[in-house]
């Protein structure tokens, strides 16, 4: 069994003395691992960090083995997210996430498209936090607990909209939220635009509606996982 193709990295440990287990996030094979050997050697190690594009051939004797990869530098971003703390952070919780959050070997083209534009922007220098929120909502999504942000649950209105039921993760507007705003999510503009002016309040505000549905619906659906660790430590860079 084999197959050849680009992926991107998104984790490595140790395997014996010299390999590695890498994880990584292909269009076709979806999450996917395998051994490298010579993985922690001093040729490879630059190559497999989080965030790089790497091209891939993966051969194994059975389908259902670890199998080998073997590795080539495909796109290298590494290096130009390390430099920025938020960027880094926001690498860290993609790349958790990801692992957490999809079964091995499951196809997800769309949200590998939008992991290489997300992971583009972070390494570019451009905007990327409307970005990030609206790769969250695609996880989750891809994973089965999408949220509706089309119209009002109570009133029908598509426009005005401004928190979020944390039952149904359906959008309400001020008026519709009546009485029950307090126990109702926050729905800033740039968690409904990825382009809207990046501010700081929305941004935990966006983080805080995402990670509940990640938190508190999706997790419990995988078991009894956490929350990855790096997913909590990017929201409190930003809810300070």
């Amino acid at each position: 069994m084999d197959w050849a193709g680009e992926g991107l990295m998104l984790g490595t440990r140790l395997h014996g003395e010299s390999a590695a287990i890498i994880e990584v996030f292909t269009a076709e094979q979806g999450l996917h691992r395998g051994v490298v050997r010579g993985g922690v050697s001093r040729k490879l190690t630059p190559i497999l960090q989080p965030g790089n594009t790497l091209a891939l051939s993966w051969r194994a004797r059975l389908d259902d083995h670890l199998g080998n990869f073997t590795v080539e530098p495909a796109r290298e971003r590494a290096a130009a997210i390390l430099t920025d703390a938020e960027r880094l952070a926001a690498l860290n919780a993609l790349c958790a996430l990801l692992v957490f959050a999809l079964p091995e070997r499951d196809p997800h083209p769309r949200l590998h498209a939008l992991t290489t534009h997300l992971l583009d922007r972070l390494a570019g220098g451009d905007r990327w936090f409307g970005a990030y929120l609206l790769w969250e909502r695609s996880l989750l999504e891809e994973t089965g607990y999408g949220l509706d942000f089309s119209a009002c649950a109570v009133t029908g209105a598509v426009d005005g909209l401004t928190h979020v039921s944390p039952r149904t993760g359906r959008a309400v507007t001020r008026e519709g939220a009546g009485d029950y705003a307090d126990r109702l999510l926050p729905l800033p503009p740039l968690l409904l635009d990825a382009t809207a002016p990046e501010d700081r309040a929305q941004m935990a505000q966006g983080l805080r509606t995402t990670g509940h549905f990640l938190r508190d619906v999706l997790a419990p659906a995988l078991g009894s996982k956490p929350l990855p660790e790096a997913r909590n430590r990017l929201a409190a860079r930003f809810d300070r």
